[in-house]
């Protein structure tokens, strides 16, 4: 069974985590878990799923794009994850809430409390970042099953992508292995590859949003919505391009810094999702807000998926890194 249909399969409608992850595990047993890795060749291939997924519903998508890019990011490390596993990828930094590992004679050890952990309660394993005694950034690895692993139902009352129950997690002496070296997960070329994936999930759950006023703009004459599908079309249409050629640059040069590449192409996805929620709002009123399941929970959770921006101080950032370049056709 491929993605698409395996999707269609299911029921569409996920109250909470638990639902979430018999979706997910679903995904990895029927092995749609295994995407081309970033710049393999096969990069477009790869956003596309996850902008099925996105479309689809958010929060199987929010644990999916974690669960796949720690996989990517363990083959990237050279690292090997437990066959039918699910992962989580932890990365979320705050001050008040780091994780520290230290080494204990042969093995490693991980205290302290990490936030914003998607899926937490329903996944097998977590990949996460953590300091080490050098105070330096390093991923561990962590099974979730092990006593000193404590699920808080504490950091997230979110209505939007409520069902992710992305809690704060409190490690306690909990065996961990390291992966990869201390600065490994910013620094290797696939963190800001795996950032445009983030984006290909916006445009998933925005297309998915867009398609009801393009069949409601099928079933009747509206010159207002036509206008507003036509804005759509316009945005969504640049959105895509921009991902294609992202996918493009990718896979033609795989260990090159893609910095400046996903700062631009999640500004651009972000803007078009924006416009999205907005159009299709005036377009069709309250009607799928109150009456269609699927519509209602895209909508409620994309702008709070779309938070994984952080708006103005990205732009800023994008514009430092242009201000010496140009803009050629």
């Amino acid at each position: 069974m491929d993605l698409q249909a395996f999707l269609a399969s299911q029921p569409g409608h996920y109250p909470d985590t638990q639902a979430l992850g018999r979706c997910v595990r679903a995904l990895v047993e029927a092995g749609l878990d295994q995407l081309p890795l970033p710049g393999s060749g096969r990069t477009l291939q790869r956003f596309q799923c996850l902008a099925e997924v996105g479309g689809h519903d958010l929060g199987v998508c929010k644990l999916y794009e974690g669960h796949t890019d720690a996989l990517a990011i363990i083959a990237q490390l050279g690292g090997e994850p437990t066959p039918g596993s699910t992962w989580g990828m932890w990365a979320a930094e705050p001050p008040n809430a780091r994780v520290q590992v230290s080494r204990q004679g042969l093995s490693v050890r991980l205290d302290g409390r990490k936030a914003w952990c998607s899926g937490a309660a329903v996944l097998s394993h977590a990949l996460l970042t953590a300091w080490d005694e050098n105070d330096c950034q390093q991923l561990v690895a962590v099974a979730l099953d092990q006593p000193g692993v404590n699920m808080t139902d504490q950091g997230w009352q979110a209505v939007g992508m409520a069902a992710t129950g992305s809690v704060d997690v409190l490690f306690d002496n909990v065996d961990v292995h390291l992966i990869g070296q201390p600065g490994d997960y910013l620094q290797r070329p696939g963190f800001w590859q795996g950032g445009i994936g983030i984006a290909a999930c916006w445009y998933g759950a925005a297309r998915s949003l867009a398609e009801r006023l393009r069949t409601h703009c099928a079933q009747r004459e509206e010159p207002h919505a036509f206008a507003h599908l036509g804005a759509l079309d316009r945005t969504l249409f640049a959105a895509a391009q921009v991902l294609r050629a992202s996918a493009m640059s990718i896979d033609a040069s795989p260990l090159d810094n893609t910095e400046l590449l996903a700062r631009r192409a999640r500004a651009v996805v972000e803007q078009a999702a924006e416009q999205v929620i907005l159009h299709v709002g005036h377009a069709l009123g309250a009607g799928p807000y109150c009456k269609d399941r699927q519509f209602a929970r895209l909508i409620a959770d994309l702008p709070v998926f779309l938070r994984q921006s952080h708006a103005e101080r990205d732009l800023a950032a994008l514009g430092k890194h242009t201000i010496n370049g140009t803009w050629t056709l």
